[in-house]
């Protein structure tokens, strides 16, 4: 048991972690104006902090993060090391859409699997279950998905009995319960080869779509979710992290 845990722990350091900052954050500009919205104040820090704190909870030890809009204001705050997690940068020059930034990023990734997330929003959820369940059913990209009451904000998505991606909708503005994609993903690097040239190019509408059948799962977990996207849910952010703190003690 001991050998099996430190192999998973080996195979976690041997992660890289791509976050996804390089959107002009519009919608939440009302609230934000002076920075991207992965660098908006949560409690006194930036919210992308938290998910280099995740990272590092989980034993990850080296992240890209692929910046665009004020990209100079990220690397100058964050730097190039944060608690011995080493940092690199890929910006893009103009815009690229998830997808495109993904591939741009994926020049630099020097291992066989990469964690992706978004820069912003945060999902309570354990990386190594992730990346056994990934390992078991031998998938190409699994995705990370929550069951909300609530769907109205997101796009949905419909998985089989045995975990299989079957179906991408976009968001109705209809309240109604759903599965939604948090934002996270383990992607195997070869599948990265076959991201498109195409400028802007999503990852969530285009990209993803394309690989339903090609071993293109869904992990569900209860954890927390939170995406600050929009003011109404960036004013929440300091209650959501204080309260997952409490619940940790």
């Amino acid at each position: 048991v001991i050998k099996f845990f430190a192999q998973i722990y080996l195979q976690m350091s041997e992660l890289t972690a791509i976050i996804l900052a390089g959107g002009k954050g519009t919608r939440l500009r009302k609230a934000v104006s002076d920075r991207p919205k992965t660098m908006a104040k949560v409690i006194n820090k930036p919210f992308i902090i938290y998910l280099l704190d995740q990272l590092i909870n989980h034993k990850i030890n080296s992240v890209i993060i692929s910046t665009g809009y004020m990209a100079n204001l990220i690397e100058n705050e964050i730097g190039y090391e944060y608690k011995g997690l080493q940092i690199q940068y890929s910006q893009e020059y103009e815009p690229l859409g998830t997808a495109g930034a993904l591939k741009l990023a994926a020049k630099i990734v020097m291992t066989n699997q990469c964690i992706v997330l978004n820069g912003d929003s945060y999902i309570e959820v354990d990386f190594k279950k992730l990346l056994l369940f990934h390992d078991k059913i031998k998938a190409n990209i699994t995705l990370v998905v929550k069951k909300v009451i609530d769907c109205s904000r997101f796009g949905t998505l419909e998985v089989d009995k045995k975990d299989s991606i079957i179906k991408f909708s976009e968001k109705r503005n209809t309240k109604n319960p759903g599965y939604i994609n948090t934002g996270v993903y383990l992607v195997e690097k070869p599948i990265l080869n076959k991201l498109s040239d195409k400028k802007p190019y999503s990852l969530e509408y285009e990209f993803l779509p394309s690989l339903i059948g090609n071993n293109l799962f869904a992990y569900q977990t209860i954890g927390e979710f939170i995406d600050i996207g929009i003011p109404e849910s960036y004013e929440r952010a300091g209650t959501f992290f204080n309260e997952l703190e409490i619940n940790r003690k």
